[in-house]
């Protein structure tokens, strides 16, 4: 995935992620037990941060493993934080996780998908959703986004698509300000150019018996509705793991429950 942090000093690097969190320098020496003179200094260059002092900002910056290891290197250390394969054997268990919970989810669908939203991995039962979508946009790599708004994927097929499409676009918004990713903001300048048949609410405002933003197909004449859940690794120390996540979609009414469990059985 491109990178983002640009070809700054530290100092600058440190100044711009503290910009963009919307902190002054009192609240991030604050959070980082340091004087605002020391923080100034580093910002300006005038002193240089060790490693542990990087590392210390960046916590309280709250930035990503990966924007960790960048702020490292361009601060003169070597990344501390590894990437690993999902495939190498040091992450069978991390893969034995992850599989347990998308087959103990059947027969509901699951997805795996990477911080740039490229699908992992799935269950069988993601089919009720990628059945309805045009082969070439299923073609690896998968982008989630991309299968759920472009006109050729699930997007024809979703009933309230204006509120589903802006609570998607709502979460990827709130990812491109946590990462500064440029590969983000450009899918989040290409998914906002598809069509919408459907009104885009600001606010996510819940409709008669809603209690979460739900996800209402069509589906064989009739209507299947869905509620969403999203799981992390809760202590990850590698980057790959950071930026992995498991969306679990749940029937919100016993038709949508009855359609799933008759599918998965014929």
């Amino acid at each position: 995935m491109t990178a983002t942090v640009p070809a700054l000093s530290i100092g600058a690097a440190l100044r711009r992620w503290r910009e963009i969190r919307r902190l002054s320098q009192l609240e991030l020496a604050v959070r980082a037990d340091i004087s605002t003179r020391h923080l100034s200094f580093l910002e300006t260059g005038r002193s240089r941060p060790s490693g542990e002092m990087v590392l210390r900002l960046a916590e309280h910056l709250d930035l990503p493993l990966r924007e960790r290891n960048r702020l490292l290197l361009v601060a003169g250390y070597a990344p501390a934080y590894p990437q690993t394969a999902l495939t190498a054997s040091r992450m069978a268990p991390a893969r034995a996780a992850v599989r347990q919970v998308l087959a103990g989810h059947e027969p509901y669908p699951a997805v795996v998908v990477d911080c740039s939203w490229q699908m992992v991995d799935a269950n069988q039962s993601l089919t009720i959703f990628t059945d309805l979508v045009a082969p070439d946009l299923l073609a690896p790599p998968v982008n989630v986004l991309r299968v759920s708004l472009h006109p050729d994927g699930l997007a024809p097929h979703i009933a309230n698509l204006g509120q589903w499409r802006a609570h998607l676009l709502a979460r990827l918004a709130r990812q491109v300000e946590l990462t500064g990713d440029a590969g983000l903001v450009a899918l989040d300048d290409e998914l906002r150019g598809y069509p919408s048949d459907g009104p885009e609410p600001d606010i996510g405002l819940p409709g008669p018996g809603d209690i979460v933003v739900p996800l209402r197909l069509r589906h064989d004449g009739g209507e299947l509705a869905f509620i969403s859940t999203i799981a992390t690794f809760g202590t990850p120390l590698d980057v790959t793991l950071a930026e992995l996540s498991i969306e679990s979609f749940y029937p919100a009414d016993e038709r949508t429950a009855v359609l799933l469990r008759e599918r998965t059985r014929r």
